[in-house]
């Protein structure tokens, strides 16, 4: 895979530049009028406009097609969005209409929550909630729901860790004519590949661990149907128009060539950490799947080839977690993840603070919680910056 990451895609442009060209432009130019004609009649392809194509974005998509198709036989395809919200508005507006139903997990990413909850309804989308799409539930749900037309799953969830067995939620999925996309940002292709497991198709917020350097925001709809991604989803990002600058585009890609070393970095002082805080006696709760005390650790190992960068952590309440937010020097208190420096914040205040108290607490996330994205600074440090904060409790 790391081969892929750093030679997938790639332009080869014939000017022989080493590193692939930024195409900053709007428009591209015919020779003449009949390459317009032959490109019209389908006869030869072209870049005609932007928002249609652009390399950049070619390049990324095929790249990112690569790594969460890597090891299957089956063609897999992409498209490259202005945003993770993009990406994921596509793959449920490509999947459902009027009349449709989602069924969703209870813990999500804010703004997805956010977007099913109180937008879709606007279009008359309807969505119901299983609790970990626990596969009893969920075959009640969907036999009570016979309009469902998208499973949503969300492993690693945001910000909770709590994990979801893909391939059982696909099997039961499939049996009942629902398709099953799979937000796949925390886990990265390095870690988990949701294709493989079965699910139609998967979405990511480049913006995090694959550009992996804070510097653009970006999203991807990824799809084991070229159809989906040629004239569903993936056609959105042409007629809504959530279209990547080709500066992203190749930032990201620049970026998501390092990414199986990045991974690897992030994992295993993830694990340090983790381990650190576990056993620490003000911290209550230490969520991360690599955990053996983590209560779906199993599913985790059958389907990740490793637990990612994310933890989440129990502190009792607001006033306690703020005294340790404020007790950090190293670590930046910041939205967002995946960065190369560990990044902490508190979901109640801000990724998830336009839920109500009572619909945060019934999906596990508490005022007294803390989701930490841990970096590729040396471990010792991390845990130092950690450990003098908590002494500060």
């Amino acid at each position: 895979m790391s081969t892929e990451a750093v030679h997938a895609g790639e332009m080869h442009d014939p000017s022989g530049s080493h590193i692939d060209p930024i195409h900053m432009t709007s428009t591209y130019v015919f020779e003449n009028a009949e390459a317009i004609r032959s490109w019209g009649a389908g006869e030869t392809e072209a870049h005609v406009y932007s928002r249609v194509g652009n390399p950049n974005r070619e390049s990324l998509a095929r790249k990112l097609a690569a790594l969460e198709g890597f090891g299957m036989e089956e063609s897999v395809a992409a498209e490259i969005f202005a945003s993770g919200m993009g990406a994921v508005s596509s793959s449920l507006l490509g999947l459902a209409g009027s009349g449709d139903h989602i069924v969703a997990q209870s813990v999500l990413y804010g703004t997805t929550d956010h977007l099913v909850r109180e937008v879709l309804p606007n279009y008359g989308i309807t969505t119901s909630r299983v609790p970990l799409l626990e596969p009893s539930l969920l075959e009640a749900e969907l036999a009570l729901n016979p309009n469902t037309k998208v499973v949503y799953v969300e492993t690693p969830a945001n910000p909770t860790m709590s994990v979801i067995d893909i391939a059982r939620t696909v099997e039961i999925a499939h049996s009942h004519g629902a398709s099953v996309v799979v937000d796949n940002t925390f886990a990265t292709p390095v870690l988990q590949r949701p294709l493989a497991l079965g699910a139609d198709v998967v979405v990511h917020s480049t913006t995090k661990f694959i550009n992996g350097h804070g510097t653009v925001i970006g999203g991807a709809l990824i799809s084991r149907d070229p159809d989906f991604i040629e004239n569903g989803g993936g056609a959105l990002v042409r007629y809504m128009g959530a279209v990547p600058s080709p500066l992203d585009c190749w930032l990201t890609g620049i970026g998501l060539k390092t990414l199986p070393l990045r991974m690897r970095e992030h994992c295993a002082n993830a694990r340090a950490l983790a381990e650190f805080l576990e056993s620490h006696q003000k911290v209550r709760t230490t969520y991360w799947p690599g955990l053996e005390s983590h209560p779906q650790h199993l599913i985790a190992s059958r389907q990740m080839d490793d637990f990612g960068a994310m933890i989440s952590i129990e502190l009792g309440d607001f006033e306690t977690a703020s005294r340790f937010m404020d007790g950090l020097s190293m670590s930046s208190l910041a939205v967002s993840l995946g960065n190369v420096d560990t990044l902490v914040q508190h979901p109640a205040s801000m990724t998830h603070r336009l839920m109500s108290p009572e619909d945060r607490y019934a999906v596990g996330i508490t005022d007294g919680m803390i989701r930490i994205s841990v970096g590729i600074e040396a471990s010792e440090d991390i845990i130092t910056d950690f450990d003098r904060a908590l002494a500060g409790l």
